[in-house]
């Protein structure tokens, strides 16, 4: 399949020596923003939540090179993974806030992403944010998140005095 057109390709029309193999196509639409080859994929059943090498998904790429339409794709996708974490622990909200990308920090947060995940170094987005809108959109999310898990506990605290 190339762009709208599907068929079969006359052997000697293909060069193996310049054929270059993607194993993770949807990754590399969302990692150049190329938007018309990340709904090629998506049309074609790419999972929006698969893994590459280093464990990071579509969405991670698309908030590192702060392409805001990929992004906002991704995350109106059914049971996209907002919150997953790679090999070294880091999620979609870390890059997009160490890469100053307050755009996407503000969709991702939108779409429920958990600012108060960690990666291997102990380090919440909001430790590596580079920029200041991107650090105050962190802070407010950390707050609500702080203040609604205070509110749970204080729930399980009075059902349990109940007894």
């Amino acid at each position: 399949r190339c762009g709208k057109n599907n068929g079969l390709v006359p052997a000697n029309y293909v060069v193996s020596e310049n054929v270059e193999q993607l194993s993770n196509p949807l990754h590399e639409a969302a990692r150049r923003g190329n938007v018309e080859f990340l709904n090629d994929c998506i049309e074609n059943q790419v999972s929006v939540n698969s893994l590459d090498k280093s464990g990071s998904t579509p969405l991670y790429w698309a908030c590192h090179g702060g392409h805001v339409d990929v992004v906002r794709i991704l995350l109106a996708m059914p049971n996209v993974n907002v919150s997953a974490q790679n090999k070294i622990g880091d999620t979609a909200l870390h890059a997009a806030a160490w890469k100053g990308h307050a755009d996407c920090v503000e969709l991702l947060l939108a779409a429920g992403a958990n600012a108060s995940v960690r990666n291997k170094e102990r380090k919440a987005p909001l430790d590596v944010a580079k920029d200041a809108d991107s650090a105050a959109l962190l802070q407010a999310a950390v707050r609500v998140d702080t203040h609604n898990s205070e509110k749970q506990n204080e729930y399980a605290s009075d059902s349990d005095n109940e007894e």
